[in-house]
């Protein structure tokens, strides 16, 4: 006769330790040999909008900026490239107007700098109000 119990048989059990372990060693690891982006290596793209237009169009200089840097205030060119100068070209165009609004018209391509510089100009002659063109999307429905 077998007086002995039936003993049952524990069901196995997963310890989830050591998973975690090897799963955060693995991380740390995919952490440390990933190569990171630079921005001054990204390729972009400059967006452009479709806004309605303005009924009341309020006093502007247009500033249009080539893609080498050259600068035009109001269709005329700017000789140089300084901050001093563009100031000077925009204090005459602006011509004693607080209230003038500065259009930034740069090509895609345009340096930084460039822009930059411009706005710069604007701050130094006393132009607060700036705004940047952008070119109208052609797949956009026309309002």
């Amino acid at each position: 006769m077998n007086f002995r119990r039936h003993q049952r048989r524990d069901e196995p059990e997963i310890n989830l330790i050591p998973f975690i372990d090897v799963l955060l060693v693995i991380l740390i690891f995919l952490m440390l040999s990933t190569t990171y982006s630079r921005f001054n290596e990204l390729q972009l793209t400059l967006p452009s909008a479709d806004a309605d237009n303005l009924r009341e169009r309020p006093a502007q200089i247009v500033v249009a900026i080539a893609a080498d840097g050259r600068a035009l205030i109001d269709r005329e060119p700017v000789e140089g490239r300084s901050v001093e100068r563009l100031a000077a070209a925009l204090r005459s165009a602006a011509d004693g107007r607080p209230e003038v609004v500065v259009v930034i018209a740069a090509d895609a391509t345009t340096p930084h700098q460039a822009v930059i510089n411009v706005l710069d100009a604007a701050r130094r002659a006393g132009l607060s109000r700036l705004t940047f063109a952008a070119q109208g999307d052609a797949r956009a429905p026309a309002r």
